[in-house]
């Protein structure tokens, strides 16, 4: 559903209705019954109904959430609003899911960096550590903003290239951002998907997912692992990965799964186990999911448990 309520006020402002604006902007008839239903306008009305109002398309129209913690994302999204879920998300999330992958930069200092936009650092911290922090807020927004779309390889690759790009690996000719990889590799002494059959297995695996009748927390678990298996980028597959599953989490209104950095090996002898024992890698997600339901509480959110 959508909220027209920044539109109607400008209606207001403007002593007009909103059956006016078919001949003020040559808006058809049933454009004008979408408004009035909470219905979606295409991208093209909504900019040509921002340039009339001489403001911002958010400021006209923002989608309603029937997820009580999406819709709350989102409110404080938009008002920028300090100290709340949103606030706390961005900072947990970033630090522990950038630390799990080796980074240098503390819970504080990556605090300091979404609160303040700088940051007071010693010596030895890369400026990619900085950059994929930074980055990492803006994939969050972007999840956020895409979380009740179908899961697509485009939005899959979205969140690599805003995670990866302008960082050192972006220079390097063989570094795909954006795109799957292109070089072979090993992880933690596990062979992953050959490049050449990355796009098969992707398409394959994002199909079945999204065929499931009904997605449970357990599926999304699963799909986190045969994601990490298949390891489809050069670099940054645990991030992407664990950004996919608060997007999913969102879109069917379970409860999201905060791993944290002091879980690290639990988390790894998950993945690893996978194939053999799937109790130890959903434990650890169902964990992280108990440490979500305390932030929610933090904030007296209500949730279906």
């Amino acid at each position: 559903m959508y909220s027209y309520k920044g539109l109607e006020e400008k209606l207001r402002e403007r002593g007009i209705g909103r059956s006016d604006l078919t001949k003020l902007l040559g808006i058809s008839s049933r454009t004008v019954a979408k408004i009035a239903k909470g219905e979606k306008l295409s991208p093209a009305v909504t900019q040509k109904l921002a340039a009339f109002f001489s403001c911002e398309p958010a400021d006209l129209v923002r989608e309603i959430s029937d997820n009580p913690i999406l819709q709350i994302l989102r409110e404080e999204k938009a008002a920028k609003i300090s100290g709340g879920l949103y606030h706390e998300l961005q900072v947990r999330m970033t630090y522990n899911s950038n630390h799990i992958e080796g980074s240098r930069l503390t819970e504080d200092q990556t605090r300091l960096i979404f609160e303040t936009n700088t940051l007071d650092i010693g010596d030895g911290v890369p400026v990619d550590d900085i950059l994929e922090t930074v980055h990492h807020f803006r994939a969050i927004d972007f999840v956020i903003d895409c979380a009740e779309e179908p899961l697509s390889e485009e939005t899959v690759k979205k969140l690599h290239y805003i995670l990866k790009h302008d960082t050192k690996d972006s220079t390097l000719d063989w570094f795909a951002v954006g795109e799957y990889k292109k070089r072979p590799n090993v992880v933690g002494g596990r062979e992953t998907a050959k490049p050449k059959d990355v796009p098969a297995r992707m398409k394959k695996l994002i199909d079945d997912y999204n065929s499931k009748p009904e997605i449970t927390v357990e599926d999304i678990i699963c799909f986190h692992a045969d994601f990490e298996k298949i390891h489809p980028f050069q670099d940054g597959n645990g991030r992407v990965g664990r950004l996919i599953a608060l997007k999913e989490c969102l879109r069917h209104n379970i409860v999201p799964f905060l791993i944290e950095d002091g879980k690290k090996a639990y988390y790894y002898r998950g993945l690893s186990e996978w194939d053999r024992e799937r109790g130890y890698l959903t434990d650890t997600c169902l964990d992280g999911q108990d440490t979500f339901k305390k932030l929610l509480k933090t904030f007296e959110i209500e949730f279906v448990d």
